[in-house]
């Protein structure tokens, strides 16, 4: 019998990112939020637990769109069992994403410390 490459967890992982993406995207555009998206959702082994990682475009607006996500969730996860094919849905967790920001910073750091052109030409 061949083994399987992936986990039941992470086919409806993937399934829950593509349509939550959906649903994140018209609740910003709906209720006015600052601009969020979905970039993983990790389910638990019993699918009980969703955990919705987003990031944000501005990392300073991430804590208000975090609050109203989270007060959506019920409704998120009523379109969900509408939508999807599960026995159960899970409940949803939000939380915020800062590998993005992080990623930048050290970016900002790595270019900030590059010699410039002219400055290796006076090593000659």
């Amino acid at each position: 019998m061949p083994s399987r490459d992936f986990k039941r967890t992470d086919r409806v992982g993937a399934e829950l990112r593509r349509e939550l993406g959906l649903l994140v995207h018209a609740a910003v555009r709906d209720h006015a939020l600052p601009s969020v998206s979905v970039s993983d959702v990790e389910v638990t082994r019993d699918m009980d637990w969703a955990t919705v990682w987003i990031t944000a475009l501005q990392a300073d607006q991430a804590p208000v769109a975090l609050k109203a996500l989270k007060e959506l969730a019920g409704e998120f996860r009523r379109s969900l069992a509408r939508g999807m094919r599960l026995r159960r849905v899970p409940e949803l967790r939000f939380k915020y994403d800062d590998s993005v920001d992080k990623g930048e910073r050290i970016d900002q750091l790595l270019r900030a410390d590059e010699p410039t052109a002219a400055d290796g030409a006076d090593e000659d």
